[in-house]
């Protein structure tokens, strides 16, 4: 079944989930923390964003943003709800490097980003996964521009304070395992 929109609108739209998804999913994987969760999540958000196309003022990112947020916060009250399911989450990104190292980097970086305050998660996503600016970061959250940079200066002292004390733990263990 077709819909009734012009053609120009569902190539916009194409284009613009053909650049778009890669941040997005990355971005609700931080959010989430689990791979199909999240490509729900992106998928369940970009239909909201297809319904209002037309009617998007500003960032088209920055409102699939919002509504990731959005859809996430409603999965987490749902959660609280049931009882939990423990499943595993994937790494997303490919950089350069031997994979063993990327993927230690990587869980690294999501468990530090785990034991950020949702908030402080979610600026981190929308500027450093998204690559928005404040001001698009404070209209996709719904905050002031001063919070936002409040919150990604806090944000990124919390996770290079995790991140060090991850880093001295592994380099302990290491050395406490070159004596045995």
């Amino acid at each position: 079944m077709r819909s009734n929109r012009p053609e120009r609108l569902d190539v916009e739209f194409e284009q613009f989930v053909a650049s778009a998804s890669p941040g997005l999913l990355r971005s609700a994987y931080l959010l989430v923390g689990d791979q199909a969760v999240a490509e729900d999540l992106l998928q369940s958000a970009l239909l909201r964003v297809l319904h209002r196309w037309d009617s998007i003022s500003g960032s088209p990112v920055a409102y699939t943003f919002t509504a990731l947020v959005n859809l996430s916060r409603d999965r987490f009250r749902a959660q609280r709800r049931r009882p939990a399911i423990p499943q595993e989450g994937y790494a997303l990104g490919q950089p350069a490097g031997d994979p063993l190292d990327r993927l230690l980097e990587r869980d690294a970086i999501t468990r530090a980003a785990r034991g950020l305050p949702e908030a402080q998660r979610q600026v981190l996503a929308c500027r450093f996964l998204l690559d928005l600016t404040v001001a698009e970061t404070a209209e996709a959250l719904g905050l002031p521009e001063g919070t936002v940079k409040s919150y990604t200066a806090r944000a990124l002292a919390r996770m290079r304070e995790l991140l060090g004390r991850d880093s001295a733990v592994e380099r302990q263990s290491s050395e406490v395992r070159s004596f045995e």
